[in-house]
């Protein structure tokens, strides 16, 4: 099964190349043919064709040059298609995409998602530039180099969580999704931890679905995991806020590592060195190296 949709998807992409790489208008096989590719989603609503969509970019002299119409300038195609998969959906599916993210996602998310400007979505159809705005013309040259990623990093984890959709694939995937952010672009780490966050609520959703027992220990991770957010983005005093309002005896056995982890890593990011040394004997040699890197981010 798994070779026909790839087949299927290079089929696809044969064709849209040998129409002038028309874009794609198929979000669930956009979608394959990206997670394949490594690459992420650039997508519009039909209705933004039936007009013209006015775009900025760059030509090869560096001069910024006025673009009619996005969706039939031979130029921009692609362009578009060497950094991300374009996709047109149609207004059709609007119901059932909304239905997936109703109650789920903050209202700037919302407002992302019902208007006419290029969405730049992962593999599994999340928004990543919820909060990139441009007060005139889309600037195509400024998005591709703010959110043309390269997604390799994260290939596995994004992989699982298709296969399997778990608790356990959603925590791993938003986890592995703080850590990209790490490496990230500064411009973009803020969106990328935002992205990562809907993961970790999704795997909170999914903790009932496990054993009962480890239930608490679970939910505990999670939290722990939003914590780290606050490191990647420069928060490190915050972190250790709510560490000291945690009873030592409520942290699980399992999930003191990550404490001792967090520990670390924001007493380092203060030069709190005599602070932070009571746990580093505590962390992995593995973690040892994220919280270096994380620490660099807060230097």
């Amino acid at each position: 099964m798994k070779n026909i949709v790839l087949k299927t998807i290079f089929f696809v992409f044969t064709i849209n190349l040998s129409f002038g790489q028309q874009w794609m208008k198929n979000l669930d096989i956009a979608q394959r043919l990206a997670q394949v590719q490594n690459k992420m989603v650039l997508m519009v609503w039909e209705e933004t064709t039936n007009y013209q969509y006015p775009v900025l970019v760059k030509n090869e002299n560096g001069r910024t040059i006025f673009i009619q119409n996005l969706f039939d300038d031979e130029q921009v195609s692609p362009l578009i298609w060497a950094n991300f998969v374009p996709v047109i959906v149609s207004e059709y599916q609007y119901a059932d995409l909304f239905e997936r993210i109703k109650g789920k996602r903050s209202q700037a998310y919302i407002d992302k998602f019902n208007d006419d400007s290029i969405k730049i979505l992962d593999v599994n159809g999340n928004i990543l530039n919820v909060n990139y705005v441009t007060e005139d013309f889309q600037n195509i040259t400024e998005i591709i180099n703010r959110y043309a990623l390269t997604t390799t990093y994260i290939e596995k984890e994004l992989r699982d969580y298709k296969n399997d959709y778990n608790f356990y694939s959603a925590y791993f995937l938003a986890s592995k999704y703080l850590d990209f952010g790490i490496y990230a672009d500064k411009k973009i780490r803020s969106e990328i931890v935002k992205l990562s966050r809907i993961y970790t609520e999704e795997a909170i959703s999914l903790i009932k679905s496990q054993n009962e027992e480890d239930q608490s220990l679970l939910k505990q991770r999670c939290d722990l995991l939003k914590l780290q957010e606050y490191l990647i983005l420069k928060r490190p005093k915050k972190v250790l806020r709510f560490l000291k309002k945690l009873d030592e005896e409520a942290v699980l056995e399992n999930n003191k590592p990550f404490v001792a982890f967090l520990y670390y890593t924001a007493y380092m990011s203060l030069d709190k060195t005599e602070d932070a040394a009571v746990w580093k004997s505590k962390i992995s040699s593995l973690n040892l190296s994220k919280a270096e890197l994380i620490i660099k981010l807060n230097s």
